[in-house]
């Protein structure tokens, strides 16, 4: 990720991880000149994912992500390549995939594109509500199924899934400390 730096202009994106409810959601804002290899570190860091699978990002109808070799689909433009500036003027809307098997889908709006704040250094996390769901825990269906099984102790797979989670798991946990301060050791 690009080191914490002024800029001539900051994008505010809303993130918000799609089919999950509650809605998870972020709050960001990057310098308009991150790369999109960049604005995925970003995003795992805020979000709360490990990074431990591929992603891409769609706008309009150009996809942008690390060409896995496989030649399947429409050609993978380089994210590295890639200012979110010069593809994400304010007003636009766009999607980031992570996880093709999970198929966590986040829908990312350019809420506003300005000056930066006296002071500020970017990236970072100005809202947010609720805990990302663990990783490898089966998309937005599989995370509901987990949700409901921790939340009743009868449920057949409830001490399973408890222990997969570490001993507890708190969907409703939000803590913006913890973001910026992962932001800050990314």
């Amino acid at each position: 990720m690009p080191r914490r730096t002024t800029t001539d202009t900051v994008h505010q994106l809303e993130v918000t991880l799609d089919d999950v409810e509650p809605p998870v959601w972020r709050r960001i804002e990057v310098p308009s000149s991150i790369t999109l290899a960049g604005l995925h570190t970003v995003i795992q860091q805020a979000m709360g994912w490990q990074d431990h699978h591929l992603h891409q990002f769609e706008i309009g109808d150009k996809i942008y992500g690390v060409d896995d070799g496989e030649g399947w689909g429409p050609p993978i433009l380089d994210e590295k390549r890639t200012r979110l500036g010069d593809v994400a003027p304010e007003g636009t809307a766009f999607s980031y995939q992570y996880d093709f098997g999970d198929s966590w889908e986040h829908s990312i709006q350019v809420s506003e594109v300005a000056s930066p704040a006296g002071g500020a250094s970017y990236p970072r996390c100005v809202a947010g509500e609720r805990a990302c769901p663990p990783e490898d825990c089966g998309g937005a269906w599989g995370y509901t199924e987990l949700l409901d099984a921790l939340a009743d102790p009868r449920h057949e797979r409830h001490e399973e899934l408890l222990e997969w989670v570490g001993g507890s798991f708190d969907p409703a946990e939000f803590h913006l400390e913890d973001v910026n301060a992962r932001l800050r050791r990314a």
